[in-house]
């Protein structure tokens, strides 16, 4: 039997051996009095890292942007996101539940929106529509295969909702990626958006955290919030030592994984039960398979095989790479999938 090859995330890796010292030989104290060092290394790290004021450590992706979500709305406004974005469709309707906002949804390229489609979606100034406050972009996106925006892109959105006095929220659990492509500097990012989510647990291979990022202001209601939501953690620094490692160890190693992404997606249509592959940009494979191809038989086919994918919708499967994904685990997939 083969070793187990796991590419249903890239949240599934263990941590690396400096990342398990790093963790053991922490030094914390109790982060809701908020005199944990690590915690605070690692918050003032990722603030600096964007250029923004300060930073919170969260347990996850899911919880920073919701807390981004609360603080930047009001019950009865509304949010302006793409139509398969992660705050919308995987954060378990946290956005009516949380913060008592509605969406307007996008449906944009493979993830990615336009300042244009942007501005038609702002509701007038009128009592009987909602107040929209908030856009939302996610970079990669993770429905769009790993799509990475045009960084001028998402410049003329800042524009605008400086504009339209909005506020601009970045999803950012797989900026590092996008960034191994495309070559901004967080700074950068940091300067057109209000705040920023990014993910230590994903491609980054932190066992748990992200972080959220933003002014002083911002940072200290998102305090609060955290608090409301039950995500105030007390000895957090063994799990902040990791992400320090993650951030320190960690980024530069993600265009290994875009290469071997490459390699599965231009192999995947000389498959016989392959229809199409979505271009694949960064770590995220998503291809569709014949009609004929029943995809739980195809996932479990590949299970028996210790092989683990996962389902994405019908007909679809999605594959990701990541840090514990080998060279020779590559040629394994490779082999196997030419012989079903």
């Amino acid at each position: 039997m083969n070793p187990l090859i796991d590419l249903r995330s890239d949240t599934v890796t263990r941590p690396a051996k400096g990342m398990l010292e790093a963790m053991f030989s922490a030094t914390v104290g109790d982060d809701v009095f908020g005199d944990d060092p690590t915690v605070i290394e690692l918050e003032k790290k990722a603030a600096t890292l964007f250029g923004k004021e300060a930073a919170l450590f969260c347990p996850s992706g899911t919880m920073t942007n919701q807390i981004a979500i609360k603080v930047h709305t009001q019950p009865g406004d509304e949010v302006i996101c793409e139509e398969g974005s992660h705050v919308y469709r995987y954060e378990g309707g946290g956005i009516a539940f949380n913060s008592g906002s509605s969406v307007k949804l996008i449906k944009g390229d493979r993830g990615r929106i336009t300042s244009e489609q942007v501005l038609e979606c702002i509701n007038p100034d009128d009592i009987h529509n909602a107040r929209t406050s908030l856009v939302v972009a996610e970079n990669t996106s993770n429905r769009g295969g790993g799509s990475c925006y045009d960084f001028n892109q998402l410049e003329k959105i800042s524009i605008l909702c400086k504009e339209k006095k909005l506020k601009f929220h970045l999803d950012g659990a797989r900026l590092f990626n996008a960034l191994a492509v495309t070559g901004e500097k967080t700074t950068e990012v940091g300067k057109i958006f209000d705040s920023v989510s990014i993910c230590l647990s994903k491609g980054l291979g932190a066992p748990v955290g992200s972080l959220l990022i933003g002014n002083a202001s911002f940072i200290k209601q998102g305090r609060r919030v955290r608090k409301v939501f039950g995500g105030a953690m007390r000895q957090s620094g063994f799990l902040a030592a990791a992400g320090i490692y993650a951030l320190d160890h960690h980024i530069e190693r993600l265009k290994e994984d875009h290469e071997r992404a490459k390699i599965i997606g231009q192999f995947l249509p000389d498959c016989n039960f392959v229809r199409d592959v979505m271009p694949v940009e960064t770590n995220i494979i998503i291809f569709r398979l014949k009609d004929q191809a029943h995809p739980g038989r195809f996932i479990d086919d590949l299970k028996s095989k210790n092989i683990l994918v996962a389902g994405f919708g019908p007909q679809t499967i999605r594959m990701v790479t990541h840090l514990d994904f080998t060279d020779e685990q590559l040629d394994i997939l490779t082999t196997t999938l030419l012989s079903l």
